[in-house]
């Protein structure tokens, strides 16, 4: 359904915001664009990269204190803080916490965040808490948490070792040809498996110096439960990866231990981490897997100040936001991974976009940058299956040479060639050829490997968080193709081909597309529809036509878009609680791309925009419009509610005031 409003009836529905008035409606996006592109090119940081805080839930900081208090290296000031930060976010809806804003209980994030307090010194009895006790029991208790919470749980004594899914440390010798092996998983879960296969051999206890416990928000006595383990998908192969849980237990425990080959898988583990350790960045350069490194160096007897341990923590600590000399009505946190590389491309689209007076010289410095940044040296684990592919790409964050994205290195590539494509060549073919070496056999890309896809492996106990691969998506597959085209690949070119047939295949059948990494399909949708204008196809096809009424039928009364994190469930795809700046510039970008610049929808969602409360750079959005892993782990990236609206502002004036409608990017 295409929603068209009259002109006459537009005033009518925006007349009367405060601080809005229709007569100046030009001169006030010239200001707004202005104004924000400004303040987004100032926090521009001497070495040219722009960097926005990454925000999860209550996991990560939980998870921090989970890593103090295993580890005995406790920080009183910082852990009361984040126990204030913990206190803020808990609800008072469901008197839990959820895994974003305003979302529903989780069982899982409630009871970290309830068990990290109790590790802290937080009173059992204080209201908070016993609002927070009963939330839990009520959804079932702490038993019902996912495995990676149990695995804390675990560690720390609080339940026995058969609560969590039996991952015998042989598993780091299976060869490739062997159905399940460590290069079948992602990126993400090979580096935090390979600690915790080392945690579950070694089976440490937490040194916990507080002492502290959470058996209260259990209803069931853990030693009494016999069964821990669940089917994830409610397939065949769940069933059966449930019956060889049963059997690999009592192995793990009377078996595994006594084979030659344990010594053996315990090195490989090892030898595994240690060469990804990444310095002050971190294994995998994401948080679970550097805490799990740092808890499983212990339990091999590493001293604190062994080089590898010295790694952990700077990788750790590195990420706990501070915002005491600027904001001191904000807690410290600790971010689940840091992303300049992404920050700094986007944020550079968004100032070339807007062109404002000293926006060049800036973006000129952050590309020189992203150039210093290019990983060209490391063959990291994408090259299992891709041996003769030359590296090229970039990584998400400062540094994670062996896990460069195809996202990162085509939003890049895209960047790079739109400032200067001569002056950036040969970085520009480097990211071309890595980029088109990284095509799966279905014509998708994933984000970090290639064909992983082995979706039979989501059905082991472990897999319950649904992520444990890295297939191909739409998203991903629309920004490859993207770059490729903008860097004058056709639409014949069999590459190409491939990856338009992809997007086709995967459009739902309301002609929208999932969004795997932005929420949601707002996201995808927006991300195919600016990579089939650049690749040339027709933007009056009807599959594109249909992708088109789709987002003018999401549009809200208000004239923006909005999505909530619950649309990854199925079932609750179309629940939206308010509209966001970030994703009604998605929406509009890709209405724009789609040639629908002057449609009425496309200023009033412009109209949105501008009447959105802005502080600088910054709409204010509390929302989470990103994820981490669907259903599981959700994001906010707090640079969407700046660069993205600064970006669908300024593409809105340029073609409206250009003697072309048509854009030529590629994003």
């Amino acid at each position: 359904m295409t929603i068209a409003i009259s002109e006459r009836s537009f005033h009518a529905e925006t007349r009367g915001v405060p601080g809005y008035s229709d007569v100046d409606f030009y001169d006030r996006l010239d200001a707004t664009i202005a104004d924000a592109a400004s303040a987004l090119s100032a926090l521009q940081q001497r070495d040219g990269h722009i960097l926005f805080e990454l925000e999860a839930d209550a996991t990560i900081p939980s998870e921090y204190i989970f890593f103090n208090h295993f580890m005995d290296e406790l920080d009183p000031a910082l852990e009361a803080e984040l126990g204030e930060y913990l206190r803020l976010i808990q609800s008072d809806k469901h008197d839990g916490w959820s895994l974003y804003y305003d979302g529903d209980f989780n069982i899982s994030a409630s009871v970290k965040a309830y068990f990290a307090l109790k590790l802290i010194g937080e009173d059992a009895d204080a209201p908070h808490m016993v609002r927070a006790r009963n939330a839990i029991l009520a959804h079932g208790g702490a038993e019902t948490a996912n495995v990676f919470t149990r695995y804390t749980l675990t560690l720390f004594g609080q339940v026995p070792w058969h609560a969590i899914p039996a991952m015998p440390i042989e598993l780091m010798l299976m060869p490739r040809w062997f159905p399940v092996n460590i290069w079948k998983f992602a990126y993400w879960s090979r580096t935090v498996i390979a600690p915790l296969l080392l945690l579950a051999a070694m089976r440490p206890r937490a040194s916990n110096p507080t002492g502290g416990s959470c058996r209260e928000i259990f209803k069931n006595d853990p030693a009494t439960i016999t069964q821990w383990q669940t089917n994830p998908t409610g397939k065949l192969w769940g069933e059966f990866f449930l019956k060889l849980d049963r059997l690999l237990h009592p192995a793990e425990r009377h078996i595994f231990p006594r084979l030659f080959t344990r010594k053996r898988a315990i090195k490989a583990a090892v030898d595994f981490i240690v060469p990804r350790l990444n310095g002050e960045d971190g294994l995998g350069a994401i948080f679970p897997a550097m805490a799990y490194s740092g808890m499983a160096f212990k339990a091999l007897g590493y001293p604190k100040d062994h080089p590898y341990q010295v790694m952990v923590r700077q990788s750790v600590d590195k990420l706990v936001v501070d915002h005491r000399e600027t904001r001191n009505d904000r807690p410290r946190y600790v971010q689940p991974c840091v992303s300049p590389i992404w920050d700094t491309a986007l944020a550079g689209h968004a100032l070339r976009e807007a062109a404002t007076e000293d926006s060049g010289k800036r973006i000129d410095h952050a590309c020189e940058w992203l150039v210093g940044r290019q990983i060209n040296d490391v063959k990291g684990d994408w090259a299992i299956n891709a041996p003769d592919l030359e590296p090229g790409g970039w990584a998400f964050q400062y540094r994670n040479d062996y896990y460069p994205d195809v996202d990162d290195t085509a939003v890049v590539g895209m960047l790079l060639h739109r400032i200067d494509a001569e002056a950036h060549k040969p970085a520009i073919d480097r990211a071309l050829v890595w980029i088109e070496g990284m095509q799966s056999k279905n014509g998708g890309w994933g984000a970090f490997d290639i064909d992983n896809n082995a979706d039979f492996l989501n059905s082991i106990p472990f897999a319950d968080h649904g992520a444990l691969l890295d297939p191909p998506t739409a998203d991903v597959t629309a920004r490859c193709l993207g770059f490729l085209a903008q860097a004058g690949y056709a639409s014949d070119h069999p590459i190409v081909a491939r990856g338009i047939k992809f997007l086709k295949d995967e459009q739902e059948e309301d002609g929208s597309w999932f969004g795997r990494w932005g929420t949601n399909y707002i996201y995808g949708t927006w991300s195919v529809l600016c990579a089939l204008n650049a690749v040339g196809e027709d933007m009056q096809a009807p599959y594109v036509r249909k992708a088109v009424d789709w987002l003018l039928a999401c549009q809200r009364e208000d004239g923006g878009w909005g999505e909530d994190g619950a649309s990854y469930w199925k079932e609750r795809r179309f629940e939206t609680k308010e509209s966001t700046a970030s994703q009604t510039a998605w929406a509009l970008l890709g209405l724009m791309a789609a040639g629908e610049v002057d449609h009425p929808s496309v200023e009033r969602g412009v109209k949105h925009i501008l009447a959105t409360p802005r502080d600088g750079a910054n709409w204010k959005e509390p929302w989470y419009t990103a994820v981490g892993f669907p259903r599981v782990f959700y994001l906010r990236y707090h640079g969407y509610s700046s660069y993205f609206p600064i970006w669908a502002l300024s593409r809105f004036r340029n073609l409206k005031r250009g003697n072309s409608k048509q854009v030529v990017w590629g994003l």
